[in-house]
């Protein structure tokens, strides 16, 4: 699990995201989904903002789709 932060056009931060793998192992009502690597909005010792999006391959594909949004 990584924490980066989001930044506008202008490079100043304004919020962050988690991006961590997620092994699809446990019964079917508690599943997010495939196995891979996700990202949401979440600061450090904070719960999650949403639900989680992805999976992506690799870690960088899921920082990059969390730095679209910017």
């Amino acid at each position: 699990m990584s924490y980066y932060q989001f930044r506008n056009a202008e490079g100043q931060a304004h919020g962050s995201f988690e991006v961590f793998y997620y092994y699809d192992v446990l019964p079917t009502e508690e599943r997010i989904g495939d196995s891979g690597f996700y990202w949401w909005p979440c600061f450090p010792g904070c719960l999650p903002e949403s639900e989680p999006y992805g999976p992506f391959d690799t870690e960088q594909d899921a920082i990059k789709d969390a730095t679209d949004y910017v």
